[in-house]
């Protein structure tokens, strides 16, 4: 749900994205922050992390899309090739520019819900893969150092 509302997947309180009407490009409408105020959640955890949601999730979906398009236009309505080939090419292009923002917050909220991460106490203030606490075991023998 905090995917679908575009929010940070750990506390759910802060956006993922500037909002729509205050940005100047689509390059800032397309890039998340790069994490939550609130509760130190690094959304992009290294170069390159989106590139699937925007391949595989985002142009797929759009590929679908497009392609029922087409299906619909040419068995339904039997209207031309050409006029279903160019319903299908807009369709695509306008689901991927639209669902772009979703794919990346669904991707992010899966990896989340998969691999969570907590905010670590290390210099770089990143976030570390969640590890439980290890059980305490009984003491070992020491040896001597070796010379």
């Amino acid at each position: 749900m905090r995917a679908t509302r575009l929010h940070c997947p750990v506390c759910g309180k802060s956006p993922l994205f500037p909002p729509a009407l205050r940005v100047r490009r689509f390059f800032d409408w397309a890039t998340p922050f790069d994490g939550c105020p609130r509760c130190g959640y690094a959304y992009e955890r290294e170069p390159g992390y989106f590139l699937m949601a925007v391949w595989a999730v985002n142009c797929g979906c759009g590929s679908l899309l497009g392609i029922l398009a087409y299906l619909v236009l040419r068995l339904q309505f039997e209207l031309p090739v050409t006029l279903c080939v160019a319903a299908m090419i807009a369709t695509a292009l306008a689901s991927d520019v639209l669902f772009l923002r979703h794919a990346k917050a669904y991707f992010l909220a899966i990896d989340h819900l998969l691999d969570p991460h907590e905010k670590g106490g290390g210099d770089d203030g990143g976030n570390q893969p969640f590890a439980p606490e290890p059980e305490p075991t009984e003491p070992c023998e020491t040896r001597p150092p070796m010379r």
